[in-house]
Formats: C-alpha cells, sequence, structure tokens
C-alpha cells in the first residue's frame, strides 16, 4: 500500500521503519555532501538524527539549514527537504530522548554530540513495489 505524501504520520511511520537514511548538506564552497545517519520522526514530519558537533553536517547545518533526506525501504522510497537546526535546551534533550528511545545506547545526548530536527517543507514518495509505480509529492505548510 503506498503512502501519501501529503500524510505526515504515514511518512514519520516509514521513516521510523527504516531508520536510517541519507542527509544531504552543503559546504562553505556550496559543494554537496551526503551521510548515512540513523534518523527518526515525530509524527508531525519532524526528522530528528544526531551527528557529532565536529562532523561536516553540524558545521553545514550551522551555516547554511537547507537540507535533503533520502529513506529507502523495500520497494518504497521517500525524499525530504526541509530546513534543519541544532538543538539546544530543552528542545535538545526532549527530542534527544526521543532519539535514545529509538536508538538504546546512542550518544546523542553526550557532550560532543549535537541533535539535529528538519522541518520538513517537501516530500516525495515512489513506490515501486505496485506497477506502474506510485509517485506522490507534497508541499508541507509549517505547523504550530
Amino acid at each position: 500500500m503506498s503512502i501519501n505524501a501529503a500524510d505526515r504520520t504515514a511518512v514519520a511511520h516509514f521513516l521510523r521503519v527504516c531508520g536510517s537514511g541519507v542527509v544531504a548538506s552543503v559546504a562553505d564552497d556550496g559543494a554537496p555532501q551526503a551521510a548515512y545517519v540513523g534518523l527518526t520522526a515525530l509524527d508531525d514530519g519532524t526528522v530528528v538524527f544526531d551527528a557529532a558537533m565536529g562532523s561536516r553536517k553540524v558545521g553545514n547545518i550551522a551555516h547554511r539549514p537547507r537540507v535533503a533526506i533520502a529513506v529507502t525501504g523495500a520497494d518504497m522510497t521517500v525524499q525530504l527537504e526541509g530546513s534543519a537546526r541544532i538543538t539546544r535546551d530543552e528542545e535538545r534533550r526532549r527530542l534527544g530522548e526521543e532519539y535514545c528511545r529509538r536508538f538504546p545506547g546512542s550518544r546523542a545526548l553526550d557532550t560532543g554530540f549535537a541533535v539535529l530536527a528538519v522541518s520538513v517543507d517537501w516530500v516525495r514518495v515512489y513506490d515501486a513495489g505496485v506497477h506502474p509505480p506510485h509517485v506522490t509529492e507534497a508541499s508541507w505548510a509549517a505547523t504550530e
């Protein structure tokens, strides 16, 4: 059964089940940089992942928050685009705990690690498990 790209809860569930994907960010010189990361998602579609503070992706996101994410599972691929942020204080604790529930033993809340959150604004779902393949796209307005 295909996922509708406009259904935030279904997209988030797919991301949680897959548990990993590729996050692409942009370097100072404009070059794309991609990294395979463990990730999870909230029901509102917010994507959460962690990274070492000294990693390229954290540096890139600090200066240029736009990211693209690709997650693949079986015959389905979900592409997402949005703005990432390095969480702080209460948001870092709350999202870090959520990430650690998904990945017990994670170092997300340790010193030297960042918890990153992506506010998604565009999604594309490609389902090759049906014939013909089913594709949906959606723009997600910001949630309150």
